[in-house]
């Protein structure tokens, strides 16, 4: 068809496709590569725009991380390798046998492991670790705990009357038998087991409640979903201390494995409530405790050592630490 002199028009109309292209393109770009969750193709490992087990982005954090290792007792997961089995039972204060523990160990392990499996490209699974600093008190924290997939808690940890800056959600509350609280309905009561006579409380907690004493009182009986017990593997705490923790202490505090368990877990970590409060002192943000240093020295755990841990998976972009106030 003519158009009319100097054929303009197929040009004009030749400017405003090209420029759409263009403008599609640059879209198509951003969506790529802009920050956020689900970003196709910017991870070979996961869905998130950086995903913890993304291998070659840290060396420290590539020569500690195994994948293979596996965090919770299962029927599948039930086996423990005699070294982690006898280093494991050095934990144990009593007298024991191989035979005895292995007996409760297999008994406690849960049918299934619900989070076996490496990590999906098509997931962006999210983990906030919530630990009991009072340096929480006045963060405003909650809502952002709260917007993660899974918020993981520990020990005594209250939510009521702190929920603007701990939240109010929980998936996961990690415990032993002298830090054991009573759970909502659905939240996962994941077992922390220094002792054998931790495995024995947890099955008599959920039953019979005769186990009321381990060196000290402990609650005979606890609400808790029973079929939501998990139960962490003694090799998962030995690959603690040796990879993470690198033997500093007899043994890796439950805050410190509670998150070494979000890296196994999740894509993307952050991390509230660890360390000091600005003023230096430690100490649980539902109590005031006027002794800054106290519970920092257990005897047990390396508080300075696991805080060093922590600081180096943030400053290598493996956690997103938030500092409180």
């Amino acid at each position: 068809m003519y158009w009319g002199r100097g054929w303009r028009r197929p040009r004009w109309w030749a400017c405003l496709l090209a420029g759409l292209a263009l403008l599609l393109c640059l879209h198509a770009s951003l969506r790529c590569c802009s920050g956020g969750r689900r970003g196709r193709g910017v991870s070979s490992v996961c869905g998130c725009r950086t995903c913890v087990a993304q291998p070659g982005t840290d060396s420290w954090f590539d020569e500690r991380f195994n994948s293979s290792v596996e965090p919770l007792l299962s029927t599948k997961n039930s086996w423990i390798h005699p070294d982690a089995l006898h280093w494991w039972m050095r934990l144990q204060s009593g007298r024991t046998t191989v035979v005895k523990v292995t007996e409760w160990l297999l008994k406690a392990g849960a049918t299934t492991n619900p989070y076996q499996g490496p990590p999906q490209p098509s997931r962006c699974r999210s983990c906030s670790v919530v630990g009991n600093s009072g340096n929480l008190r006045g963060s405003e924290y909650g809502k952002l705990i709260d917007s993660h997939d899974f918020v993981l808690r520990m020990n005594r940890a209250a939510i009521a009357g702190f929920e603007p800056d701990v939240g109010t959600r929980t998936t996961h509350h990690f415990m032993y038998p002298e830090s054991a609280r009573d759970l909502q309905p659905h939240v996962y009561l994941v077992l922390v087991p220094f002792k054998l006579l931790d495995l024995m409380w947890l099955s008599s907690a959920l039953s019979s409640g005769h186990i009321n004493v381990t060196y000290t009182r402990v609650k005979r009986y606890i609400k808790a979903d029973r079929d939501k017990v998990l139960v962490i593997h003694p090799e998962f705490f030995k690959y603690v201390h040796e990879n993470w923790t690198e033997r500093h202490g007899r043994y890796p505090s439950t805050g410190l494995l509670t998150l070494v368990f979000a890296l196994h877990l999740c894509d993307q970590v952050s991390v509230f409530g660890y360390g000091a409060d600005i003023r230096g002192n430690w100490h649980h943000y539902w109590e005031k405790n006027r002794y800054a240093g106290a519970f920092r020295a257990t005897g047990v755990h390396h508080a300075g050592f696991e805080r060093q841990v922590i600081t180096q998976l943030a400053i290598g972009g493996k956690i997103r630490l938030y500092p409180g106030q």
